[in-house]
C-alpha cells in the first residue's frame, strides 16, 4: 500500500486495525490529557483511513473477479474451474 497523505509509513490492515484498537482503548480508558488525546483521535483517523483504503481495494479486487466470473459463465467459459 501507498503512502497516505498524512505520510503514515506503509500500513497493513492487520497492523493498522490493531494500532487503531489500541487508540480507541486508551481514548476510552481516559487518564490522558487534552493534548494527548487530540493526537490520539488524529492518529485513529488516520488509521481508519488505512484500513478503509484496504477493504475498498479489496472490495474492488472481488467486484473484478466476481464479474470476471460471471462474464466466463455467460461465454460458458465453465467459471472458476477453467482457470
Amino acid at each position: 500500500m501507498a503512502r497516505t497523505d498524512e505520510g503514515t509509513t506503509t500500513l497493513g490492515y492487520e497492523q493498522a486495525r490493531d494500532e487503531l484498537i489500541e487508540v480507541v482503548r486508551r481514548l476510552e480508558a481516559g487518564g490522558t490529557s487534552l493534548e494527548d488525546s487530540l493526537a490520539l483521535w488524529e492518529r485513529g483517523e488516520e488509521l481508519a483511513k488505512v484500513c478503509r483504503r484496504w477493504l475498498e481495494g479489496a472490495r474492488a479486487r472481488l467486484d473484478a473477479s466476481l464479474s470476471d466470473e460471471s462474464a466466463e459463465a455467460e461465454q460458458g467459459g465453465g467459471g472458476a474451474e477453467a482457470r
